[in-house]
């Protein structure tokens, strides 16, 4: 799988329009749509060293290709749709500097502690509002799922400036109660 990093963050069911223009991406893109090879969007580690790969966090979302368009600028656009949470396992650097990962699957938190819906009614109506005021996110998510609770929080964690280290902690946890007190506690 190649790696797409990034300090916008795309999880599962999330969408992100990108620019492509460095020729390693252009190369990623065209596996990608010929079926060669998939893409995962990864967050990017600041403390971590580029020569090693360490400046990769673990934790990155397999991405889909959903829409493209020439811009006007010449470059390539694309809009990309997060299908799954993955967990990069070991990174490899080819001849064009394109970074390329054996992964696992990330398990999904577990939702079987159903949340109450009152936990879950500020998160939901905040993220309406953000989405009212923004005419770019009603663009990227023509039916936005306001009523999956999993949508919202990661729709969430992909639009807070928070630094991606904390995301992946809150990523990795097993309940996702945790990133729930963290939203509530941020949007009080």
């Amino acid at each position: 799988m190649a790696l797409f990093p990034l300090s916008a963050h795309l999880l599962p069911g999330g969408r992100l329009s990108l620019r492509i223009f460095e020729p390693r991406y252009v190369r990623m893109v065209k596996e990608a749509c010929a079926g060669q090879r998939d893409f995962a969007i990864c967050m990017l580690d600041p403390k971590g060293d580029k020569n090693t790969n360490q400046h990769i966090f673990p934790l990155c979302t397999l991405a889909k290709i959903v829409d493209f368009s020439a811009l006007q600028d010449g470059l390539l656009g694309i809009v990309v749709e997060g299908q799954a949470g993955l967990h990069i396992e070991h990174i490899e650097t080819e001849s064009d500097e394109l970074r390329v990962a054996s992964y696992c699957r990330q398990e999904a938190w577990d939702w079987t502690a159903s949340l109450e819906p009152q936990a879950l009614q500020l998160v939901t109506s905040k993220l309406q509002d953000v989405f009212e005021r923004f005419s770019d996110l009603q663009e990227l998510y023509p039916t936005p799922a306001f009523h999956d609770a999993q949508w919202v929080i990661f729709r969430w964690l992909e639009l807070l400036p928070v630094e991606a280290s904390v995301k992946q902690s809150l990523l990795s946890a097993k309940d996702c109660r945790n990133v729930l007190i963290f939203l509530t506690e941020l949007l009080h």
